[in-house]
């Protein structure tokens, strides 16, 4: 009975045909350029903020913190409610909820409102990146699986490179303030209106995990009792979460680095632009190569290239240095869309909003951890060698991919 409920299921998105599937997933990934475009848009405007409110560095880092940490703190119980009610309608919430949260940042009076508001509609965040994968897994569920993934995350890095620059713009001619008021105008408009397109997209429905076949090829990361993950499962966890720690960690240090090298502000804020677009297209071009060589392949030549670009970026000649930051940012984001994939093959389908809140959530912590971690390696022995100690650490991935291997295909 059970297989024929999945087969049933596999067979009305094939049925309907790749139209309904590319509805859903230009409506997730609309959802995941609005939301990361959201989180993204106080970074150049916290300058403003705090030339206002009179904050310090540690002051300004906390709303970032906050804003940013909060979202992923409930990714788990986010991915427990979809496998009942549904991802759709809890996305389009939660990215209204971030909007809302932007609306209270620019309305605040005070410090303690900002953070107020920073921490309540950093919440609205942690449906986004594990839902709306679920629901795009499970859509593209008979084939072009990891080309879809590798889509949804694309999406998220366009709105990343589009929000900071035009509401930049918009704060230099009339405040910070208006700025995110018009984003969260925005957001709460652009929610509106996806969540009256449902119809129009209809992702197909949650398979409920009290049908998935206990002998299925996809349960095999899954033990006994309760629907504990194990086994190969862990071990791709901890392979994002060494792939999120270089990004992290790399983004953060960067700056200081070229700063060394006697770059300006004006030509650092360049390098990552271009590096932004390097990762747009490492994660749309690696979730097209997943279906045509082996993941695993992807992995060593993403991972090979970002440790060579880190290293490059510290001695390479300037003339070289713009081109790197291409190299590095199609290496950092990379990975993820093979990862992302990985995770659907080796979860159950009515299982993987748990198993993709528990995988962001492990992906999320690290990252938030690594700034400190190789900040307190910069103190002692200074940025070269934590720039190789990243190398390292990224090239570690290779090795430990290896034993699954065989199971990263989405």
């Amino acid at each position: 009975m059970a297989d024929q409920v999945l087969r049933a299921q596999v067979h009305a998105v094939a049925v309907d045909g790749p139209v309904r599937a590319w509805r859903v997933l230009l409506v997730a990934s609309a959802l995941h350029a609005c939301n990361d475009a959201m989180f993204v848009v106080l970074n150049p405007l916290l300058p403003l903020m705090a030339a206002e409110l009179g904050l310090s560095y540690s002051q300004v880092g906390l709303v970032k913190t906050l804003f940013s940490g909060s979202s992923a703190v409930l990714q788990l119980p986010a991915g427990l409610l979809a496998e009942r009610w549904g991802e759709y309608g809890l996305l389009v919430w939660g990215n209204a909820w971030v909007a809302a949260g932007l609306l209270g940042i620019a309305a605040a009076g005070g410090f303690a409102a900002v953070l107020l508001a920073a921490l309540l509609g950093g919440l609205g965040g942690n449906v986004q990146h594990p839902l709306a994968a679920t629901m795009v897994a499970r859509t593209f569920e008979g084939g072009r699986r990891a080309t879809a993934i590798g889509t949804l995350n694309f999406a998220g890095d366009l709105g990343k490179i589009a929000a900071p620059a035009v509401v930049t713009l918009t704060a230099v001619a009339f405040g910070w303030r208006t700025s995110l008021l018009s984003l969260g105008l925005f957001g709460l408009l652009f929610s509106l209106l996806i969540g009256l397109a449902r119809r129009w997209a209809r992702p197909p429905r949650v398979v409920p995990p009290s049908v998935e076949p206990a002998g299925s090829e996809a349960g095999s990361a899954v033990g006994a009792g309760g629907g504990r993950l194990v086994g190969a499962y862990w071990l791709l966890a901890g392979v994002g979460m060494l792939d999120t720690t270089t990004r992290a960690a790399a983004l953060t240090f960067l700056p200081f680095a070229l700063q060394g090298r006697g770059f300006d502000v004006g030509t650092t804020s360049l390098v990552f632009g271009l590096l932004f677009v390097g990762g747009a297209v490492g994660k749309f071009v690696c979730g097209l190569l997943g279906e045509h060589v082996r993941p695993f392949t992807v992995v060593v030549i993403t991972e090979l290239t970002t440790a060579s670009a880190l290293l490059g970026l510290l001695w390479s000649p300037w003339a070289l240095v713009l081109g790197l930051a291409v190299v590095l940012g199609f290496g950092l984001n990379g990975t993820s869309s093979v990862l992302y994939a990985a995770v659907a093959a080796l979860v159950p389908a009515g299982k993987r909003g748990r198993g993709y809140g528990l995988y962001y959530t492990a992906s999320e912590s690290a990252a938030a951890l690594a700034p400190l971690g190789y900040g307190l390696a910069a103190d002692h022995v200074g940025l070269t060698w934590t720039f190789l100690l990243m190398a390292v650490v990224t090239a570690l991935v290779i090795p430990l991919s290896a034993p699954i291997r065989h199971k990263l295909a989405g």
